[in-house]
């Protein structure tokens, strides 16, 4: 079981006992509002999605890295965080990181802190070479993690997706080893790239 944490974070592998954050994390409406193929609508589906994120925990050759994050301090849910492989090359593996938190949490720093950690791990421990991520360009909220945690716009997309009636424009960022070693590098005090601002 992967268990990574944080000042103020504790960041693993998703068990049968999260049910209940997972739930509301999953069917919340605000949360989920840039996310609608992945928000349920019953617990039974939160249920189906979290015994997947348990199954997939336990591979051998495992290709999806989503956990839960804890509050240190009080043990509450707060969201979940993680990657996806896409593919193995030779210099390291190629993944997209995706996040969300509950609304409670917002604003806090909390999303940046928890995706700095699994960017360490991706990177130090688990061969990624390349992690790229992305939001439709009005969900600032969610562009500015990605900056805070050193990722690189590499482009904007003119009404790509189609989102609550309308095209909407989507931004894409990355974010190669070599990049993420010489940003935490340039920081003497570095923790996480959440605390570079």
């Amino acid at each position: 079981m992967i268990r990574l944490e944080t000042e103020r974070l504790v960041i693993r592998d998703p068990l049968p006992a999260d049910i209940d954050g997972w739930h509301r994390l999953l069917s919340d409406a605000k949360t989920m509002y840039y996310l609608p193929e992945i928000r349920t609508r019953s617990l039974g589906g939160s249920r189906r999605n979290l015994c997947a994120a348990i199954a997939e925990s336990k591979k051998r050759n495992r290709a999806k890295y989503f956990f839960a994050i804890e509050h240190g301090a009080t043990g509450a849910f707060v969201g979940s965080v993680g990657y996806t492989v896409t593919q193995t090359t030779t210099p390291g593996k190629l993944a997209g990181a995706g996040y969300f938190i509950l609304p409670a949490y917002h604003g806090l720093g909390m999303t940046a802190e928890a995706l700095g950690e699994v960017l360490r791990f991706a990177f130090e421990e688990d061969g990624v070479y390349r992690m790229g991520t992305g939001c439709l360009a009005e969900n600032r909220a969610s562009e500015r993690v990605m900056q805070k945690c050193g990722f690189i716009k590499e482009a904007e997309y003119k009404s790509l997706v189609w989102h609550d009636g309308r095209l909407k424009d989507r931004v894409e960022y990355r974010l190669l080893r070599d990049e993420w070693e010489a940003c935490r590098c340039a920081a003497p005090n570095w923790k996480s790239p959440a605390s570079m601002k």
